[in-house]
């Protein structure tokens, strides 16, 4: 029973995330085309930190659409797509910083640190995974000697 209801809200969280993939796409082809109607859009200021902003925002979201169906099929989380749907998080963070976070070095070298820490992190489970791949690839199977 707790199999099927994980199963049913994983589904359900993925059909959410899908209409809420599609309307941001879609507001945001809409929003593009309006500026790009517009001859006098400022593209190399605070517009194009926007739409980059708006597009990775996007792609971390078909990310995790991806943890999420990954799950659903092999019943396991894979540890590798989440660490680079955090490191696409981070690098989004770093690319759409606003003017002035220069003056922040807290920001900056937490940042760093974060990138390294997941980098390092992936770097670890991907030679992990390589000498020996996962033994899990399916859902678990009840053994009959189990009690009731």
């Amino acid at each position: 029973m707790i199999d099927r209801s994980e199963q049913s809200l994983a589904k359900l969280l993925g059909l959410v995330l899908l209409v809420v993939l599609v309307a941001g796409t879609v507001q945001l082809t809409i929003g593009v085309t309006a500026a790009v109607l517009q001859p006098d859009t400022p593209w190399l200021s605070s517009k194009i930190n926007a739409v980059l902003g708006d597009l990775l925002t996007l792609l971390i979201a078909v990310e995790v659409l991806q943890n999420v169906t990954s799950y659903l099929r092999r019943h396991v989380v894979q540890i590798e797509l989440v660490l680079l749907t955090a490191m696409t998080a981070v690098a989004r963070k770093v690319i759409v910083l606003p003017p002035g976070a220069e003056n922040k070095p807290e920001l900056l070298g937490g940042l760093g640190i974060a990138v390294l820490a997941l980098a390092a992190a992936f770097w670890l489970v991907r030679s992990v995974n390589i000498r020996q791949p996962p033994a899990r690839t399916g859902p678990a199977i009840r053994s009959p000697e189990q009690d009731p």
